[in-house]
């Protein structure tokens, strides 16, 4: 099989509270079309690609809640997707929201989860994301909620890494891309391409300061971890604004020089095709030879839980 091909970002814009799924199915098989206009064999969809972002609301029906997770892949309404795509030969990676099957109230129904699918329709590989940031409870005197930890128990299948498109392929989601030891656990396992799907919000009301070094902090530990393991990164966003939030968009495709190869122009629905090789991760793993200049023996700290703060005097 050939480690050289088309991958693509698909970026999507604003799935607003009441969209149904069948709808957004919809968009994900234009995309997927357009994805075979452009010869593509994998496409990275985004993180919750299925539903609008709701954690950003505290929703008190448990009804509507369980609405947004899906106990299982493919279902009725997702089954289009799948089929199409193995009839077209195109991989993909897709972004969703995992139901628990023992929970049952409007806290903690399940997993920020992400699944990748081969072109024959294998299931590669399933993730649960790990770095869950905001408010595990709603607070008032904050302008954007952010309450992933309400509604998500933190992801319980580490870092995985499978074989597939010819390679080793891992995953990751959003936060995880802005914690360096989540990069480091796929490169130990060899992966030369991830998949990697985001909700990001433009703004920060709360910390207006940081507004203007945003796309910035989104794509730097990116650019690093890329380089750093030696790893293609197709990173796909949720674009536009979809709540009242405006989401950044910035989908990207970055090469494991850490070089920015394909950045998204708009704020829409977007395919962002770029030919990878996956040969051309050989050099920087050369370079990076973990067997050979790694210490692990002084690396203890970063398993400690809390780390350490230096004492005042």
């Amino acid at each position: 099989m050939s480690r050289r091909f088309v991958a693509a970002a698909a970026q999507l814009g604003p799935i607003e509270r009441g969209e149904s799924r069948r709808s957004v199915v919809a968009r994900l098989l234009a995309l997927l079309d357009e994805a075979r206009a452009a010869d593509c064999r994998f496409v990275v969809f985004p993180e919750m690609a299925l539903t609008t972002f709701f954690p950003r609301w505290l929703i008190e029906d448990p009804a509507e809640v369980a609405g947004y997770f899906e106990s299982a892949l493919p279902g009725p309404e997702t089954a289009p997707l799948f089929e199409r795509a193995r009839r077209y030969g195109i991989g993909f990676y897709l972004g969703y929201c995992e139901r628990h099957p023992e929970r049952g109230g409007a806290d903690h129904l399940g997993y920020n989860a992400a699944i990748l699918v081969a072109p024959d329709g294998r299931v590669a590989a399933r993730y649960r994301k790990v770095h869950l940031p905001g408010n595990a409870r709603y607070d008032p005197t904050l302008k954007l909620q952010h309450l992933e930890p309400w509604y998500f128990l933190p992801g319980d299948l580490g870092f995985p890494v499978a074989e597939a498109l010819g390679g080793r392929v891992g995953l990751l989601i959003c936060n995880d891309r802005r914690w360096p030891e989540a990069w480091r656990m796929l490169g130990l396992q060899g992966a030369e391409m991830v998949a990697l799907g985001y909700n990001s919000p433009a703004q920060l009301p709360d910390n207006p300061a940081q507004n203007a070094l945003r796309k910035l902090h989104h794509l730097l530990p990116m650019q690093s971890a890329a380089y750093q393991n030696g790893t293609w990164i197709v990173a796909a966003a949720k674009a536009g604004t979809e709540g009242g939030c405006a989401m950044m968009g910035h989908s990207c495709v970055i090469a494991p020089s850490g070089e920015v190869v394909a950045l998204s122009s708009g704020l829409g629905d977007e395919l962002l095709p770029y030919r990878v090789d996956l040969d051309a991760t050989a050099e920087y793993k050369r370079f990076f030879d973990f067997a050979t200049y790694r210490r692990p023996e002084c690396y203890g700290l970063l398993t400690e839980p809390h780390g350490r703060s230096p004492q005042r005097e």
